[in-house]
């Protein structure tokens, strides 16, 4: 049969027949060689590459980068670094079971966080030292370095948890006689090793130390924070403070020191690894002036008769603040250190009064008569009272259902504004309380006048926890009202309870009635509900220095090198103007100076002697009255020299009335800053 011509295929060609057996070898050689490498690593040399594997184990540990120095606004030193020792132990030289047990704690805590947060019940605690060698070793550690034993396995379990591989840290700055004992006897302290570290070092003791803050190593709830993205685990940051609200600038870069470990995370016996050497932070000037600041904190301390109280001196041009204390301090290089939960309960406790805790920005008072300037400038933009406006003062005058007096029954007959300022008359500023309740289309003037200048807001000050005070209104009073009925709903309590049996019982915020008449008038003379900060009323007193502008209150000026070479100013955000009629300002502005100059002034007899000429101090006192407390000293002032401005600001918790203790401090401010020689007496008025 013959076959079809398609099926026949055309025959290859020698040329083809070479292509192909050319890309065969090709082919075949490659394989070859890949082969052939593989048999070489795994036959040949794969001891060799199983040891290195086993031993090339890199670990990285940060090196802590020097944090930057703070300066005041001419470079004296506030805060720098010194190099401290401190005694570590090599978990290498820990025993198994204490592996086992930081393994044991972590999976157990893990367990308990991955719960939700009403199921995760009681934390878990660290069980106690697993071994009797090892408590002994514990023990004798802790008579050396006077930490108590569970204290020393607490962080050694920790430290196992977070880093396995590095050393842990038992105590810093341990004094030179401690690290000879240890040296001295190495058979006692098995494992026991010393590095260098830098901590924060304070020339000047405790001074600035709210301002200043706390340095720390980030938490993990911090390191979700955006401003700390990228920040290593034990990295040291500023935990509040200015240490906080510069921290981007102060903590440097931390360097690392990279360890070879085995499998076992071992340290590998002479690594020489390079290392990357720590960048170290930048240095920051403050707007403070140290010897104010001191001044400042000193007089506040004794005058105060060292009760609570607190302390601002700021510049009316720009907001800079000068001095700024708060009492009780402490001394912050207690905190460069691991502390103990007793020491932290005694920084923080009201007993000790939360000496941490910076009045200055979140204290929140009644201010007494100082807030009549406020209530001044108000009725007089709304056109309530004129610069004219005069009353007779006969004492006392009736509010609603009840009669309302001066401090002491005090009658000062036929009084303007200025002069009711001077003598700070309750009865002309309670006429304008009423006047302000029932003015026609406005029921809040004061109110409304008090937020221009900057009351129940934060002032933006770059420091961290400042309040925003309370300005009591009608949509307040609302508002607390319905938290307090949400309060007794939710415990059982009766809407009908009095305020202070719901109080005993977990609420007692509000006694449920309207706004009133009596709030206008209390708020009238810086009474009542109102709560301000003592910086809310220098930024206030600011204003009418300065002809209506709202100043930033700011503490830092630049960042520089370590050098002194400036990298940057830093810039504040622009201040708020305030329409402030000029004939007004003068009213309140010689009442204020009457007060402090004039005889009958309330503060008159603390600057008798003061060169009012020169210096004329512009300045109102306070008392306020806080239930069941003793009466709160106020006093706030501001000097319109027109090259060195100053407003001050002070008041001290149960410090009585504003003239006999607020106001002589003020005046030590105000002489220290204008190098004046002055009596600052205790004042005899006992005006509120």
């Amino acid at each position: 049969m013959m076959e079809s011509s398609g099926d026949r295929r055309a025959p290859i060609t020698p040329q083809l027949a070479l292509r192909v057996a050319i890309l065969g070898g090709v082919a075949f050689a490659l394989f070859a060689i890949v082969f052939f490498r593989l048999w070489y690593l795994q036959v040949l040399s794969g001891d060799k590459f199983l040891a290195q594997a086993t031993v090339n184990r890199v670990r990285e540990v940060s090196i802590q980068a020097p944090r930057g120095k703070i300066v005041d606004r001419s470079g004296k030193t506030i805060v720098a670094n010194k190099v401290a020792v401190v005694v570590e132990l090599d978990p290498a030289k820990l025993p198994e079971e204490e592996r086992e047990l930081a393994a044991k704690w972590a999976f157990d805590v893990n367990q308990r966080a991955a719960k939700p947060k009403g199921q995760r019940g009681d934390p878990i605690p660290i069980p106690r030292t697993p071994t009797a060698e090892l408590r002994a070793r514990y023990q004798r550690l802790a008579r050396v370095l006077n930490l108590p034993g569970s204290e020393i396995h607490r962080r050694v379990v920790r430290s196992l948890v977070l880093v396995p591989y590095s050393n842990v840290r038992l105590k810093t700055d341990v004094p030179l006689s401690t690290l000879a004992f240890i040296s001295e006897r190495p058979e006692l302290f098995s494992g026991v090793t010393v590095d260098q570290t830098y901590v924060r070092d304070y020339p000047n003791d405790s001074l600035a130390a709210q301002i200043l803050g706390t340095i720390g190593e980030i938490s993990p709830k911090e390191k979700k924070d955006p401003r700390f993205r990228g920040v290593a685990a034990g990295t040291i940051i500023g935990k509040d403070g200015l240490e906080r609200a510069y921290d981007r600038y102060l903590r440097g870069v931390d360097g690392k020191q990279r360890i070879q470990v085995d499998a076992f995370g071992r340290p590998a016996p002479n690594p020489r690894l390079k290392n990357d050497e720590p960048i170290a932070g930048q240095r920051l000037r403050l707007s403070l002036d140290l010897g104010l600041q001191r001044t400042t904190q000193t007089r506040l301390a004794e005058i105060g008769g060292g009760r609570p109280g607190a302390a601002i001196a700021l510049d009316p041009r720009d907001g800079a603040i000068l001095a700024m204390a708060s009492h009780p301090t402490f001394d912050p290089a207690v905190l460069t250190k691991p502390f103990t939960q007793e020491r932290y309960e005694a920084l923080t406790g009201e007993d000790t009064g939360k000496p941490l805790f910076n009045r200055a920005i979140a204290g929140q008072y009644p201010t007494g008569s100082t807030f009549k300037a406020i209530t001044a400038l108000a009725g007089l933009e709304k056109g309530l009272i004129t610069p004219g406006t005069t009353i007779n003062d006969t004492g006392c005058i009736t509010v609603g259902d009840a009669e309302r007096c001066n401090a002491r029954d005090a009658k000062y007959g036929p009084v303007d504004l200025a002069r009711a300022i001077q003598v700070s008359s309750d009865v002309y500023f309670y006429r304008l309380g009423m006047s302000a309740f029932y003015s026609p289309g406005d029921d809040h003037v004061i109110q409304r006048y008090a937020r221009k200048l900057g009351f129940g807001r934060a002032t933006g000050i770059d420091l961290p926890g400042e309040d925003d005070g309370v300005i009591p209104d009608k949509q307040w009073r609302e508002d607390i009202n319905q938290i307090e009925r949400d309060c007794r709903k939710e415990k059982g309590i009766s809407l009908t309870v009095n305020v202070f049996a719901a109080g005993a019982e977990g609420c007692g915020i509000s006694d449920l009635r309207d706004y009133n008449l009596g709030d206008t008038v209390n708020l009238a003379i810086g009474q009542g509900d109102l709560q301000a900060t003592p910086l809310q009323l220098a930024v206030s007193y600011a204003a009418i220095a300065n002809k209506g502008k709202i100043v930033v209150p700011h503490l830092g000026l630049e960042i520089l090198r370590a050098n002194g070479e400036l990298v940057q100013r830093i810039e504040r955000d622009p201040a708020r103007r305030v329409d402030i009629d000029e004939a007004d300002r003068q009213a309140v502005a010689r009442g204020l100076h009457l007060a402090a100059s004039a005889p009958g002034g309330t503060s008159a007899d603390v600057f008798a002697g003061w060169n009012h000429g020169a210096y004329p101090v512009h300045g109102k006192t306070g008392t306020a009255e806080r239930q069941p407390k003793a009466d709160q000293s106020w006093y706030v002032a501001y000097v319109p020299d027109p090259k060195r401005p100053i407003v001050v600001a002070v008041t001290v918790e149960e410090g009585g009335f504003g003239a006999a203790t607020a106001a002589p401090i003020a005046c030590r401010m105000l002489a220290k800053f204008y190098e004046q020689q002055a009596g600052c007496a205790r004042g005899e008025d006992s005006t509120r």
